[in-house]
């Protein structure tokens, strides 16, 4: 079995698929595995590095090659569709993949004959946990928007008691506390800050007290959707939620945002008006940028004022700690290659709960619903 790491070509993207020091995992598996020539280079990984791990690595000149022979791709983004399309029928390209949005892949592999297996919709149950590379590079944006956040706020997080006087803690509001939410509220906490957090489902308010913040009871009914997630609210319920947050959005120093739902737009929970509303000086963080945005003005990858509070806007924050993200990516795409590999050949069985999920195309036949329904709007 061949498995493949292409160099990443979307602009900014500095993880890779696998990093030199899970190669010989792949190897116990029975994968030669094959490296694009500075694939690692934007997450500090050499070409000798994953030479001496036992990576076969072939210049960019060979890809052509070296896809049509590969058993199974391993990227962080899509492949483009000129890549997929070089695929050999029954190949399998594994990746973050959006049914709705990255159609030209999912055209690629369609017209290859492969298979497309999606991270993006891996099931949520305790069988696929090692698998979830959403949970894993969210525990890096989590702790990444505490340090975005912390860096840009013009005031001390921690408090200080000194002969100067007394310095009070920073007030830390998070809002959303899955993987990422919690992540921040524990990375704020241990920089010294004062942390309260909000989430509509359910199980939050524990878990929030458990990483030692307040939880923000608004008194309005839980909203619970499938796999753990929250499940999209009406305008009505929006409206009352951004009405009872108000109070506490314009108390804080920093807020940080990470509520989405799988598939749709981010919901709004801060609106111009509220954050206009905080002191001046404070920071808004808002993870949810790039799918519509919890923050009303917010741009991903752009930092914008509004009044005098910052609004920083996420974009691919997992590449801006590329060794752990890589490294946590790669044990991600090692455990689900483990559920395909069997006696030396790459065996995806569609009757498989997980395969189920997450293949989007198999064997060049669209499978998601949402994928099939983009295609046939001419997307």
């Amino acid at each position: 079995m061949r498995l493949l790491v292409p160099g990443e070509t979307r602009p900014g993207e500095r993880r890779v698929a696998v990093l030199p020091s899970v190669v010989g995992k792949f190897r116990q598996l029975g994968y030669e595995v094959v490296v694009e020539s500075g694939a690692g280079d934007l997450a500090y990984a050499s070409d000798a590095e994953y030479a001496a791990a036992g990576a076969l690595v072939v210049p960019t000149s060979g890809m052509d090659d070296a896809f049509a022979a590969a058993d199974v791709v391993a990227s962080v983004r899509p492949l483009d569709y000129a890549r997929a399309k070089r695929l050999r029928p029954g190949a399998v390209a594994v990746s973050f993949l959006s049914p709705a949005i990255d159609l030209d892949t999912i055209r690629g592999l369609h017209d290859a004959g492969a298979t497309g297996l999606s991270f993006d919709l891996v099931p949520r149950i305790s069988r696929a946990q090692s698998m979830d590379a959403l949970t894993s590079q969210s525990l890096v944006t989590g702790y990444r928007a505490a340090l975005v956040a912390a860096d840009r706020l013009p005031k001390f997080f921690p408090l200080f008691m000194t002969a100067a006087g007394t310095i009070q803690p920073a007030r830390v509001v998070v809002l959303g506390a899955g993987v990422a939410g919690l992540q921040a509220i524990a990375t704020a906490k241990r920089l010294g800050a004062r942390v309260s957090a909000y989430d509509v489902r359910a199980a939050s308010a524990d878990e929030v007290r458990s990483m030692g913040a307040t939880f923000i009871n608004l008194d309005l009914d839980a909203l619970e959707g499938s796999g753990g997630y929250a499940r999209e609210m009406s305008d009505d319920r929006a409206t009352r939620q951004r009405q009872l947050l108000a109070p506490h959005i314009a108390d804080a120093d920093v807020v940080i945002t990470t509520a989405a739902v799988p598939g749709r737009q981010a919901p709004l929970l801060v609106t111009r008006e509220m954050v206009e509303a905080m002191r001046p000086g404070s920071v808004v963080v808002d993870l949810a940028s790039e799918s519509g945005g919890n923050v009303e003005g917010s741009l991903p990858g752009e930092e914008v004022m509004v009044g005098e509070v910052t609004v920083w806007g996420a974009r691919d924050v997992p590449s801006e700690m590329p060794i752990h993200a890589s490294q946590l990516y790669g044990m991600n795409v090692y455990s689900l290659l483990t559920l395909v590999s069997k006696d030396g050949s790459v065996v995806v069985d569609p009757d498989d709960e997980i395969i189920a999920g997450c293949a989007v195309v198999l064997d060049g036949t669209v499978r998601n619903e949402a994928a099939m329904a983009a295609l046939q709007g001419g997307g």
